[in-house]
């Protein structure tokens, strides 16, 4: 009987692989874990609120992690190859954190954004190497991001199909694993309430499956914001749905449900106006001395009126949010009143009732 034998090994690839597979790890083991901070409120209140601050990661948001993974499990899979680029579709902070990894293995990165993303984030994906590639209709991104990699031969990394498969949700320092031995020796140790935003949906699946997987009593709140479908698919159960406009808090937000996005996995999901987002996002700055972006308000805004319920129900407990990239990405948008005026957002409303729930504890938004 005649054997067949096909090899393919290639000892150079898998020397160059070894070693880029390396470079990656190595990044993480030398990278000390984000600091789980702790927002005022007043001790009597009996909730205490929590921001897991991404924003001091390497490369500068959460989505350090996610490249990380997003690069390792490629890299395993065979599929980012030596002097091959690397193709992304993102809205800024995901290219950022992979133009990074592409330049730690070797490799060229291309990001596929719209139009309107901030020119901080394009000089920091230049910074690190990347070229960027802007489009104006955002619905396109996907198939713009494929057609550049299979016409330069390289690999488009996908974040929005990978995200959810590429994280290690049982653990391994994942992001809710760090959460929980962070909250270890804190009064309430295990939070009541886990708040994430939705941009691939890998975060919140990550989290959610995690709770689940060690049986926490913990429920998960997706935050969405404006011009956005994740809300609309899950109180539906539509998978197709889809909106018109693009998002204007960068990172989040999405024209269709991605594939990385778990709905079934989550509790709860709120639509927040932008103009709350950009309140809440400032109010951090004003409490804390910390600029944060536009997604971590939409996230914090959740967070504050969970809060506001679990008082009015006399329930005592924490709440995790996340501080997801720093402010100085989005001064010319989020901090910039005139930018505010051209987009017809009045944040006085969304501050106002802020304030009053931070002297009061009573929510009236």
């Amino acid at each position: 009987m005649k054997t067949l034998d096909v090899d393919r090994s290639d000892a150079e690839y898998r020397a160059w692989l070894k070693e880029a597979v390396r470079k990656v790890q190595a990044d993480a083991n030398r990278s000390a874990d984000t600091h789980l901070l702790r927002f005022p409120l007043p001790e009597e209140w009996g909730v205490d609120l929590y921001l897991k601050d991404e924003s001091t990661h390497p490369t500068g948001s959460l989505k350090h992690r996610l490249a990380r993974s997003l690069f390792l499990y490629a890299l395993c899979n065979g599929w980012i190859r030596p002097g091959c680029p690397v193709v992304e579709a993102s809205s800024g902070s995901t290219a950022v954190s992979e133009a990074y990894f592409a330049k730690l293995i070797g490799v060229p990165f291309i990001a596929v954004m719209p139009r309107t993303t901030s020119c901080e984030k394009i000089s920091l994906i230049e910074a690190q190497g990347g070229s960027c590639h802007l489009v104006d209709d955002t619905r396109t991104l996907y198939e713009v991001s494929a057609r550049l990699a299979e016409e330069s031969g390289g690999h488009y990394m996908d974040q929005f199909t990978y995200a959810e498969r590429a994280t290690d949700w049982r653990g391994n320092n994942n992001i809710a694993e760090s959460i929980y031995a962070q909250l270890r020796l804190e009064r309430h140790p295990v939070p009541t309430w886990i708040v994430a935003t939705a941009g691939t949906g890998g975060t919140s699946a990550t989290l959610a499956r995690y709770v689940h997987y060690t049986q926490a009593d913990t429920r998960i709140c997706v935050a969405d914001p404006e011009n956005s479908c994740f809300f609309d698919g899950w109180v539906s159960g539509d998978p197709t749905v889809a909106c018109e406009r693009g998002s204007r808090i960068e990172g989040i937000g999405r024209p269709r449900m991605e594939p990385s996005f778990i709905p079934g996995a989550i509790d709860r999901m709120m639509k927040v106006p932008d103009a709350a987002s950009i309140a809440a996002m400032r109010t951090l700055a004003r409490v804390m001395g910390r600029k944060p972006g536009g997604s971590t308000g939409t996230g914090l805004w959740s967070a504050f009126k969970i809060i506001s319920e679990m008082r009015a129900a006399g329930e005592r407990g924490s709440v995790v949010t996340l501080i997801c990239d720093p402010g100085d990405r989005y001064l010319d948008k989020y901090y910039a009143d005139e930018w505010l005026v051209e987009q017809g957002i009045d944040i006085a409303p969304a501050t106002a009732a802020l304030e009053g729930f931070l002297a009061t504890g009573e929510w009236t938004a």
